[in-house]
């Protein structure tokens, strides 16, 4: 157990932890200190110096963010001096920063407008003509709001992004270094630089259009991470208010991506069998997260072969929904398809034309949890009020290893799970697979099942893949199957979830996932009557099953980077509803 120090800050004296900042310890204890540039898991290198204080027996004013906590140390935060700095430091960030609240990934919840409220300021109105706005797919990077942090760069696994001579973020010329639509430097930027391509507006049109049928799906995390934007605590669960809220602002159908995990699990794991059992194309791959086989793709071509060729959840429910559902409850309407996803690489995965269904896509639009928020607050929809519903039916009740795709392990757990009962009919003990679970960045573990042994490792978060993939250069025999999720914690951690956004955070919204798994009474993917119903009425064949749950991957070149006018200019060129 670590000692604890005593310290004073504005006279009050305080029992603290040594390894941590004053800032921590000041926000721990409810003193207010100003900050806009601090992130608890990063370490910024272009500091806001708003978060000064004043050290007892120092001359200069210091950062509370990188001043570690000492014995007997005396704090001062707040004073003539400390104002006047922190004004002046202020006025310099809110002229790199163009105001335009209306379309920020922080709308209603922006720290620097806070401050420059309380501070007394005026915020920039008038764009540096030096200032560009680019696109790179999926995401948007915007330097007329960019302060110059470089929290970003801190969290990019490709280094894409880089600080020009002004401070500002721009696109690396390096044409190894391509941006993978994973959305992390969304999460670190405290002043809403960066944002993925909004679809707000166009989804709201379609609610109008008589002559289409709405439909959602939504992704498993976002029942625990979508009550944050409510004030709610991370990792409540709100799954039936989910569903309520979608019902209300005009979806016809709600149905839960979850019940699209299971099928992928059904799939994988089959697939994953056939290629031990031949000794084929291993180690397999995972291939549910977008950014990863982006990433894999670009920069590890090789390896490209080893992806598993299951389609991602959303991909197959969006194909089951337009194909299977729609003929069985005789539509005839056309089906507006829209994910509600955590990611945003999802938006640019409905764009792979080998995901087409007859030249159909069967996703139309992707939202993420932040672009829900803000279309349930134009309809003046507040969850915590709001009474639950249940689901629309047959694609609305998951197993359990369906709903625990949202976190790291989760895949591979939930894919285990289906060997373990196929082979066995028994339910695969907790005790056998949960050293997978957890925020560790990579996890290893033998899985024996009869005589079978079977290698596997779970990588969280991209700088954690490279270091996997160097090794299987060296050794191509080291694993058997590599589950890989592009986002720290798995998509409970994705760069679609809302703001604030931090581990202690993540892990609160990825317990919730598997306390929904441990109340379910159907646990695996070959248990759910409804996945058996389906391959029983629609998945009877092997060319069906290829065109709705397969797919190809294969290697690419670096995505071109686009400027735009304006950061609204970000709908898809060719988007036609």
């Amino acid at each position: 157990m670590i000692k604890k120090i005593s310290l004073k800050i504005n006279k009050q004296t305080i029992q603290a932890d040594p390894d941590k900042n004053i800032l921590e310890i000041a926000r721990d204890k409810k003193i207010k200190i100003p900050s806009l540039c601090f992130h608890p898991d990063l370490e910024t290198k272009n500091h806001c110096n708003l978060c000064l204080i004043k050290i007892k027996g120092e001359e200069q004013l210091k950062r509370a963010c990188t001043t570690m906590a000492r014995e007997g140390m005396e704090i001062t935060t707040e004073s003539l001096e400390i104002k006047e700095e922190r004004t002046e430091n202020l006025k310099k960030i809110l002229n790199k920063h163009l105001l335009e609240c209306d379309d920020c990934v922080w709308y209603q919840n922006c720290q620097l407008l806070k401050l420059t409220k309380e501070f007394n300021l005026e915020p920039s109105l008038i764009k540096d003509e030096e200032d560009k706005i680019f696109q790179s797919e999926a995401m948007v990077f915007d330097q007329t709001k960019c302060t110059g942090c470089g929290n970003c760069l801190n969290v990019c696994p490709t280094k894409f992004l880089e600080l020009n001579k002004r401070g500002k973020i721009e696109a690396s010329k390096d044409e190894k270094k391509s941006c993978i639509n994973c959305g992390q430097c969304i999460l670190s930027c405290p002043v809403g630089a960066i944002e993925g391509m909004g679809e707000f507006e166009s989804l709201q049109k379609n609610f109008l259009d008589q002559n289409k049928i709405v439909v959602a799906q939504f992704a498993p995390s976002l029942r625990t991470s979508i009550g944050e934007e409510f004030g709610m605590k991370a990792g409540q669960i709100n799954t039936e208010k989910l569903v309520a809220g979608l019902k209300k602002i005009g979806f016809d159908y709600v149905f839960d991506t979850a019940v699209g995990a299971d099928f992928t699990t059904i799939e994988s794991s089959q697939e994953l069998i056939r290629r031990i059992k031949n000794n084929k194309k291993l180690p397999i791959l995972s291939s549910c997260c977008p950014a990863w086989v982006e990433f894999l793709e670009l920069n590890y071509p090789e390896f490209v072969s080893h992806l598993c060729s299951t389609r991602s959840p959303q991909a197959i429910m969006g194909g089951l929904i337009k194909n299977y559902w729609k003929s069985k409850n005789k539509i005839k309407k056309d089906i507006l398809m829209v994910s509600i996803m955590p990611c945003i690489a999802k938006k640019q995965e409905i764009e792979r034309k080998e995901l087409r269904i007859n030249n159909q896509k069967p996703v139309d639009l992707v939202l993420t949890t932040r672009e829900l928020t803000r279309l349930f607050q134009k309809n003046k929809i507040d969850l915590k009020k709001i009474k639950g519903q249940k689901t629309d039916n047959p694609l609305g009740e998951p197993s359990g290893g369906g709903v625990i795709y949202g976190s790291s392990g989760g895949v591979f757990e939930s894919a285990l799970r289906a060997v373990y009962f196929q082979q066995t009919q028994k339910r695969l003990p907790l005790k056998n697979i949960k050293e997978i679970r957890g925020e560790k960045g990579i996890k290893i573990k033998k899985f024996k099942i009869k005589k079978q042994t079977i290698k596997i490792c779970v990588v969280s978060g991209l700088k954690n893949a490279k270091k996997i993939l160097e090794k299987l250069k060296k050794n191509p025999k080291l694993f058997d199957a590599i589950e890989v999720m592009a986002c720290p914690g798995g998509c409970v951690g994705g760069g679609g979830q809302p703001l604030p956004s931090n581990k202690k955070i993540i892990k609160k919204r990825a317990e919730s996932l598997y306390t929904i798994d441990s109340q379910k009474s159907i646990k695996s993917a070959p248990e759910n009557p409804i996945i058996q119903k389906v391959y029983q009425e629609f998945l009877s064949t092997s060319q069906i099953k290829k065109q709705i749950l397969h797919t190809e991957f294969s290697s690419k070149n670096k995505p071109k980077v686009k400027l735009l006018k304006n950061s609204k200019e970000t709908l898809w060129p060719k988007q036609k509803l």
